[in-house]
């Protein structure tokens, strides 16, 4: 192994000890410092703000050193007149340099205020590139919480169908002696081989859900392959799904007031407003000035270079005006297009409300009804489980047949899944309301 493989697996190695087993925590922030959409949001506020201060820089004037030399050559002219700066030169010579340097200033005076409302447009983008990166890091959350809830509940069920595997082949042994004995006939028992083998495939595909979760997850986290990974699997008590679900108007309240994706499209609605008076001020003057200093030297000339220099040093200052009159209805436009984007803007906040509304009174129903489900299954489990050892009991002792046995089993089944899928739909559901609210993801 080579060095630079040495200083990889060094590196690695402290990540991999970590990475064993995840909280729903360490996931979400593990992916607040190294999500790739949240590190590109984060690119963006930056870029925003080095906007922000061009903008700013804008006010102020420019200022530029220009400086040109040029050689001339005339092979077939015996005599020449040059006229430099003012002053005509005759010279004989066939090679002539000329140096040229100038200084120049330019300041837009007054433009109509559009560059101080162009630097409080760019102050708002930089807002709104801001609540932009929280809005992708909720988004990523929600995302982490949902995978990391289906995990555990793939989990709970897996250990479910396990131990309903283990159930099945103690029948399945049972079975086959009371086959040897003649207690059992011969398609009971092949019967009872069925339900082993669905069970068993019922915990393979059980675990080829958890790990295709598992990947998910690790995606969404930009772990490589070379990684290790899995979730911290404590089940988690059924008293979770029987807490008090927040009510859905004071959850709509508050996320108004916190969301990203509101205080987002309301900055969207404040650059149309801003942008809507600048495209206004298209119609106003422009006042500008300008000032530089030019100086220069030729060759042919009879005074030395130091002495041109001085001689042709010029200054000067200028201010101009400009007044838009007709310019092919390039304003009107821009003002008109502006209003339209207001309008959209408007709309477009409407519309996150609504959507904002739908999504929490759809959590809040799928809380509700799920936790509804929860304590009706619940209590039609305990009654399956009963019912299940009962013929299990009686199955062993020949009073019951194989077909009684495989209907208790797949009513226990039925009955185990509908209280596991209620349990964690509940939590989860009653989780991301109060994430709504502007909590915290608890799981």
């Amino acid at each position: 192994m080579n060095t630079r493989k040495i200083l990889l697996t060094l590196a690695l190695l402290p990540v991999a000890a970590m990475a064993q087993t995840w909280s729903l925590q360490q996931c979400l922030d593990y992916a607040t410092e190294h999500n790739i959409t949240i590190q590109k949001n984060r690119l963006s506020e930056q870029d925003a703000l080095e906007q922000l201060k061009q903008r700013k820089a804008a006010l102020f004037p420019t200022l530029s050193f220009s400086m040109s030399q040029s050689l001339g050559y005339r092979p077939f002219q015996e005599a020449t007149v040059i006229v430099q700066n003012g002053m005509a030169t005759s010279t004989n010579n066939k090679l002539t340099e000329n140096g040229s340097y100038g200084l120049n200033a330019n300041w837009t005076i007054w433009d109509g205020g559009i560059n101080r409302k162009n630097i409080q447009a760019q102050k708002v983008q930089t807002e709104i590139s801001e609540v932009q990166t929280d809005q992708s890091l909720k988004t990523i959350q929600e995302k982490i919480a949902h995978l990391y809830v289906q995990i555990l509940y793939t989990i709970e069920a897996q250990r479910v169908n396990e131990q309903l595997a283990a159930t099945a082949k103690q029948q399945l042994e049972r079975g086959q002696e009371r086959l040897k004995v003649g207690d059992l006939a011969k398609a009971d028992v092949a019967q009872l081989e069925s339900q082993y083998a669905t069970a068993q495939y019922d915990v393979v595909n059980a675990e080829s859900q958890v790990a295709g979760y598992k990947r998910q997850l690790k995606e969404l986290l930009q772990l490589d392959i070379t990684q290790p990974f899995d979730v911290s699997a404590d089940e988690m008590d059924d008293s979770r799904a029987l807490a008090p679900i927040p009510s859905k108007m004071e959850v709509f309240e508050q996320a108004l007031l916190s969301r990203p994706e509101i205080r987002a499209a309301e900055l969207q609605q404040d650059a149309a407003d801003v942008q809507l008076n600048i495209a206004k001020r298209g119609y106003y003057p422009t006042i500008s000035m300008n000032a530089g200093i030019g100086d220069s030297h030729y060759s042919a000339s009879d005074d030395n270079i130091g002495r041109q220099l001085k001689l042709n040093l010029n200054g000067s200052v200028g201010l101009g005006v400009s007044v838009p009159i007709f310019d092919q209805r390039r304003n009107r436009t821009a003002v008109n297009r502006a209003k339209i984007a207001q309008t959209n803007a408007a709309l477009d906040l409407q519309d996150k409300r609504t959507t904002l509304g739908s999504t929490i009174e759809n959590l809040w129903l799928e809380a509700t009804t799920s936790q509804q489900r929860f304590i009706s299954a619940d209590a039609a489990l305990k009654s399956m489980e009963t019912n299940y050892e009962l013929i299990n009991e009686q199955f062993k002792e020949g009073l019951k047949n194989i077909v009684d046995l495989l209907q208790a089993r797949d009513n226990l089944l039925k009955a185990e899944q509908n209280k596991l899928q209620s349990k964690y739909t509940t939590i989860l559901n009653t989780q991301l309301l109060k994430f709504y609210q502007g909590g915290l993801i608890e799981i």
